[in-house]
């Protein structure tokens, strides 16, 4: 017999039992699934299947790292970074005149007419787009006619260089009229003056600015412009290295030092002691500028141009040309730097050596001819050759002395062997017809036109 004493009936149905405590813990359960419903429909808590935020910078943020980069002299990273603050709030005139002013300071390390007009001609545009909107803002006026006067060159600007000056002008006195105490349109206006040649004016407005503010570099810089352009060289580079006291890392500056120390280099006896002064603390000044490029890997060939030509007067051609050849290899697509190196040459009496170099500037060169520029003269092997041909520049002010140097050289090596004179000719027509009222560059054309003349040219 089985025993089914204290044992469940496994046939049987259990009885339900009511436990007050899990009909409470159910009803808790439930009223924290609600409020949770509730607060996820009302923001008040996160779903935490959504993705994280991003934190979204602000105009400020973007604008402080544009000054940092100012400062420390990257500035086309101030550029960018302006243009994001811009971006951010397109409706604050301050931000606008602020890009527009590091636009037209950037141009300074750009070895090319062609990129020196770009960016001149995108600041322009910046500062006049925002002005129709805002007519009355006295910083955008200044900083329009800053960027108007940097453009108002012939080879920048062409024909309109005369007519850019003069809005220039009429920007920078509007400005003024419009806040008598923007200091930077009183600087602008000063620079305006030097390039109109009215020293006098331009001194005067210059020492207003400096008694209003002289904690602004663009004070001291245009004071040490205002001072060059008078010939006072020692207080020029006083001037510039004040500026370089408020932003110590902007290259152009040490550019602009440097060369004044490289003026007064020339004006001194040749070999003396003060000369080699002048000459070596100009070379330091653009050795400087080099460090700072250096440190941000930029790849700026303007100080070495500079250290180049600098050790080319004072008669180190070997120097000049291992500073120009790194320079053609920083920016080795640049007609300009080919140009230089050709000058190094020609001066060091390389004769043969600048023929290449020149020809890239003024005729343009193939990826192996301008390969075998940056090899030092010896061919490239042509399974290594970059695809980097030269386009030559067309005939200008600022080219004008490689062209008579080219046609110059030709006609000075010309062989009935290598008919150098053919071309030597051709040259010494364009520079002719560009440039036959100048009495310095005709008489350079003309002793190289005798000596084709004399082998039947």
């Amino acid at each position: 017999m089985i025993d089914y004493n204290g044992k469940r009936n496994i046939f049987s149905k259990p009885k339900k039992q009511n436990n007050p405590v899990r009909i409470f813990i159910g009803l808790l359960v439930i009223l924290g699934f609600l409020f949770t419903i509730q607060g996820l429909n009302n923001g008040v808590i996160n779903n935490p299947f959504l993705p994280t935020p991003v934190p979204t910078r602000t105009f400020d943020s973007y604008a402080q790292e544009g000054d940092t980069q100012f400062a420390a002299g990257n500035l086309k990273a101030a550029i960018e970074a302006y243009q994001n603050a811009v971006r951010i709030d397109p409706n604050n005139p301050d931000l606008i005149a602020k890009l527009v002013r590091i636009q037209v300071y950037s141009s300074s390390q750009e070895t090319t007419d062609a990129n020196k007009r770009a960016i001149l001609e995108a600041a322009i545009k910046t500062a006049s787009d925002a002005i129709t909107t805002f007519p009355q803002n006295s910083a955008l006026r200044a900083v329009h006619a800053f960027a108007l006067d940097w453009y108002a060159t012939p080879d920048i600007a062409g024909d309109k260089w005369q007519s850019s000056l003069i809005e220039a002008e009429q920007e920078a006195v509007q400005g003024i009229q419009l806040d008598n105490t923007n200091t930077l349109a009183l600087v602008y206006y000063a620079e305006i003056l030097v390039d109109q040649q009215k020293w006098n004016q331009a001194e005067q407005y210059i020492s207003q600015a400096i008694q209003r503010d002289s904690t602004l570099m663009d004070v001291f810089r245009v004071n040490g412009y205002v001072q060059e352009s008078l010939g006072n060289y020692q207080e020029a580079i006083v001037n510039y290295q004040k500026a370089l006291a408020i932003t110590p890392k902007l290259n152009f500056l040490y550019i602009s030092i440097g060369a004044n120390y490289r003026k007064l280099g020339d004006m001194s006896y040749y070999g003396s002691a003060q000369w080699s002064d002048y000459y070596h603390k100009a070379l330091d000044q653009f050795q400087q500028a080099v460090y700072i490029n250096d440190a941000q890997t930029i790849k700026d060939p303007i100080p070495l141009i500079s250290i180049a030509n600098t050790y080319g007067q004072m008669g180190d051609f070997l120097s000049a040309a291992r500073n120009m050849l790194k320079a053609v290899e920083f920016t080795p697509s640049e007609p300009t730097v080919y140009g230089q190196l050709g000058i190094i040459y020609y001066k060091g009496r390389n004769y043969e050596g600048s023929i290449l170099p020149l020809k890239c500037i003024i005729r343009g060169c193939t990826a192996a001819e301008s390969c075998e520029v940056r090899n030092h003269g010896a061919p490239c092997d042509s399974a290594e050759v970059p695809n980097i041909p030269i386009q030559g520049l067309p005939l200008s002010q600022s080219t004008v002395a490689y062209y008579f140097t080219y046609g110059s050289v030709l006609a000075g090596l010309h062989q009935p062997s290598n008919g150098y004179c053919e071309e030597a000719m051709k040259v010494f027509a364009e520079v002719r017809q560009g440039f036959g009222s100048d009495p310095t560059i005709m008489s350079i054309v003309q002793e190289g036109e005798s000596i084709c003349q004399y082998y039947g040219y």
